[in-house]
């Protein structure tokens, strides 16, 4: 494992963990999105299918991690913190990201077998996951500075994961052609949300996206 690899697991981390402090300090589920959050979950289980076969230690607890932290979310967006999450605003059609993301893993897969297929299907829709999130911050125009921090660590989590690719490349020859474009295309989706981070959270001033 090299240096971005381990950054950018680290950003995700710290994305929720950032993500699980905004709701249990300010006891609200405002400004999140539960379909994103959803969706994330879906990209955790059926990309770690191999859970209980994985003889890495470091690995094992990642994946456990990541499963684990998001059903809790989901249950303190959708049971324990509910009357705070409005749905009015949370209406991208989930069938519209999860559908292609199918087609095109039954598409385009190194392996046609189940277990391939699911992790190629999450990783598709781990590209597309944010769009919910993004979409409801378009919807409202503005966001608690805790979650646009939320936001920006989860798209530094995959962005430095550009590099990582590119080191495997150097280093060890190996190339990851599916992962590797979605994963620009979901580093292309923060491109607007980053330009507005950079130029008004980390001065100080309050998420605002342009009118």
């Amino acid at each position: 494992m090299n240096i971005f690899r381990l950054a950018g697991d680290f950003a995700h981390l710290a994305s929720i963990f950032i993500l699980l402090h905004k709701i249990q300090l300010s006891k609200s589920c405002r400004g999140i999105s539960f379909k994103t959050q959803l969706l994330y979950t879906i990209v955790f289980v059926t990309r770690y299918l191999d859970l209980f076969h994985e003889d890495s230690l470091y690995r094992f607890l990642m994946k456990l991690f990541f499963i684990g932290s998001s059903v809790y979310v989901l249950y303190l967006m959708k049971l324990k913190f509910r009357p705070t999450h409005d749905p009015a605003i949370d209406t991208i059609r989930l069938e519209y990201l999860m559908g292609p993301c199918l087609v095109l893993s039954l598409l385009f897969h190194y392996r046609f077998d189940f277990m391939e297929i699911m992790w190629t299907f999450s990783i598709y829709l781990e590209a597309v996951a944010i769009l919910p999130q993004l979409f409801m911050l378009q919807r409202t125009g503005e966001a608690e500075a805790i979650t646009t921090h939320y936001i920006f660590a989860l798209g530094a989590y995959r962005a430095l994961y550009i590099p990582n690719w590119l080191y495997r490349y150097i280093a060890h020859n190996e190339i990851d052609p599916i992962s590797i474009l979605s994963g620009l295309v979901q580093t292309g989706l923060y491109l607007d949300f980053f330009y507005v981070y950079f130029t008004k959270v980390m001065k100080g001033e309050k998420f605002e996206l342009p009118a």
